[in-house]
């Protein structure tokens, strides 16, 4: 069983910066592909970052230059590092990860962006 556990969520000024992690159970090496969600209520989950084990790496363009997604195979950890946070970031990031056609999450970190 794969348990992704997210971390390092929390308040921070617009303008801020804030770094995510998701630590996984096993190897993330198995895993296809990893990446970040986020939602807000009443709406849909909607994708942020995700990178495949490749190394390809795709961004939402609400984020394109300020987020930027990593993967540490050495620790089994990936990594969401969030630049010039606005307010309308403000949501509960997800970490999810494939293996194969099985998806994964994590329970969610809030983030809040507010002066």
């Amino acid at each position: 069983q794969v348990q992704l556990v997210e971390s390092g969520g929390g308040l921070v000024q617009p303008g801020g910066s804030l770094r995510l992690s998701c630590a996984a159970s096993g190897s993330i090496f198995r895993m296809n592909v990893m990446a970040w969600y986020r939602q807000v209520p009443g709406k849909e989950r909607a994708l942020v970052a995700s990178i495949i084990r490749g190394g390809m790496i795709n961004y939402a363009d609400s984020v394109k230059g300020r987020f930027t997604i990593s993967r540490d195979n050495a620790k089994n950890t990936v990594y969401l590092q969030m630049n010039s946070l606005k307010s309308e970031d403000t949501a509960v990031y997800y970490c999810s990860g494939d293996i194969g056609f099985q998806r994964y999450w994590g329970q969610g970190t809030q983030v809040t962006v507010s002066s």
